[in-house]
């Protein structure tokens, strides 16, 4: 009836100037390796972290703050990245997120100290949380809708890679060359992006309207407050002064932050986008597929170097079939999403990753062969990779086009708050109920953390299955023009 005006009218709000010059392919490149920068940068320090304290020094707490710098201001700051793109344009802040992150690598590459180390990985992470959610919007804006699925598959692919490569790649440089190299590798890389996005990217706003200063203070301080307690609450205690005040005080700012987003004029994250089924499924599904995912792989890379003597490299490698699975499957899953939606394509993912690890929970003992492991890991990567693609498309597509910037931001966020509780929990459990003093107390606190991983990503199933069943989109042929292909009447 009155959809055609309505789509008129997103698409001068998307306002999107110019044509990029190298089209679709330019822009999953583009998208593809600054993802891939940002997302390896997780996990990519802590193999490193034995020859960081050797060169450097600094006490454990010290270290542990090499990895949860970046966490958190990543983090914190995803969706108020994610904001001033929508606003100054998505380009001109990928750009200046990109910049930012390449000094920032190079500057931890050259710290001359463990102080200074901290203070620029703090800054990698701001960089990264500018950076990250804008991907996805460009790539969006650069590639027609039918096609969507499968730029996503490939992005998610890479994404997916860096994520679970994070101490492969970080060991393996480590071992053979020098920690410095996990921060350096970022510079030519990001050196080579910078005329690349500059020439090859289109620019996009969002609506244009005024930024949320008071919803961006908010976000920030509760997502600040939560993590913070997560990341430390392990090293300190639960009830440390400082975890328990982290934890209220940012659940605090959150419910605040909530009541906002209903009330606001123009609030950073409206609430009512989670009246639609899809993105509050979506986003409920990658929460917990991270945290199951993020707490699993900090434990499993540690089993398999502390408890079966693989080295850095060596455990990396074993891990393949799971870690490196993404980079053959996610590109398929992006193709089945297309044609079946993506809701079957991320539920069926999500239960296979959880099948894996409660298979690896089952087997491990503290002298167990790789080929007993086997199964479990190629299982737990196929539905990893089945995971990762159609999440991206069902974020993108479960919104207006206008709102695309703040959808990735949210989704982003929550993920990168999943890892971070993943880590936390997991690592509690293991705590309470095992230790490092031997193989086999290890193993003891390892069965029953990956046994709620297992759950908890099962749970992250069930979340998927709420998401409303697709509907075939309409043929398009401008790339411009938004195509949804999920029922998000329930708004």
């Amino acid at each position: 009836m009155s959809q055609q005006p309505s789509k008129q009218r997103e698409q001068r709000e998307q306002r999107t100037t110019g044509a990029p010059r190298g089209g679709a392919v330019w822009a999953l490149v583009i998208t593809s390796v600054a993802g891939f920068m940002a997302a390896l940068d997780n996990l990519v320090v802590t193999t490193a972290l034995p020859s960081i304290r050797k060169d450097l020094g600094g006490a454990l707490g010290d270290l542990e703050w090499t990895v949860s710098a970046y966490t958190l201001t990543f983090a914190v700051l995803l969706m108020f990245g994610a904001a001033l793109g929508d606003r100054f344009g998505r380009r001109r802040l990928f750009l200046a997120g990109l910049t930012v992150f390449t000094g920032a690598s190079a500057a931890a590459a050259m710290a001359p100290g463990i102080d200074s180390l901290i203070a620029a990985r703090a800054v990698q992470g701001v960089g990264a949380a500018i950076m990250m959610p804008l991907t996805l919007t460009l790539l969006t804006a650069a590639v027609p809708a039918a096609k969507r699925g499968m730029a996503f598959g490939i992005w998610g692919a890479v994404n997916g890679l860096a994520v679970a490569s994070g101490p492969l790649i970080g060991g393996s440089l480590t071992e053979h060359i020098s920690w410095h190299w996990i921060f350096w590798l970022n510079v030519p890389l990001g050196l080579a992006l910078l005329p690349l996005a500059r020439l090859r990217l289109a620019e996009s706003h969002g609506t244009g309207a005024p930024l949320d200063v008071i919803g961006t203070l908010l976000a920030s301080g509760g997502l600040f407050g939560i993590v913070y307690g997560l990341v430390r609450g392990p090293a300190d205690g639960w009830t440390s002064s400082y975890v328990l005040t982290g934890l209220v005080a940012g659940g605090a700012l959150l419910v605040a932050f909530v009541v906002h987003g209903t009330r606001a004029k123009n609030p950073m994250l409206p609430m009512r986008l989670f009246r639609s089924r899809a993105f509050a499924g979506i986003n409920a599904a990658s929460l917990l597929m991270f945290l199951g995912m993020f707490g699993s792989i900090f434990l499993l890379s540690q089993y398999m170097q502390g408890v079966l003597g693989y080295s850095p490299t060596e455990a990396g490698l074993r891990m393949l079939p799971w870690t490196g699975m993404p980079m053959l499957v996610a590109p398929i899953a992006g193709i089945l999403s297309d044609r079946i939606g993506g809701r079957p394509v991320v539920a069926t993912g999500l239960f296979l990753q959880a099948a894996g690890l409660g298979y690896m929970a089952s087997i491990a003992t503290a002298d167990a062969s790789y080929a007993i492991q086997l199964p479990g890991l190629i299982i737990s990567g196929i539905g990893m990779a089945l995971f990762f693609a159609p999440a991206a498309n069902l974020v993108m597509s479960s919104v207006r086009p206008s709102e695309q910037g703040i959808a990735s931001g949210a989704n982003n966020a929550l993920r990168e708050v999943g890892g971070a509780l993943g880590i936390a929990v997991m690592g509690s459990i293991f705590a309470a109920q095992g230790g490092y003093e031997t193989g086999q107390t290890f193993v003891d606190g390892l069965r029953p953390a990956l046994v709620v991983g297992s759950a908890v990503v099962a749970l992250a199933g069930v979340a998927a299955l709420l998401i409303p069943a697709a509907r075939r989109p309409a043929p398009v042929t401008d790339s411009a023009e938004p195509a949804p292909v999920l029922e998000t009447a329930d708004h």
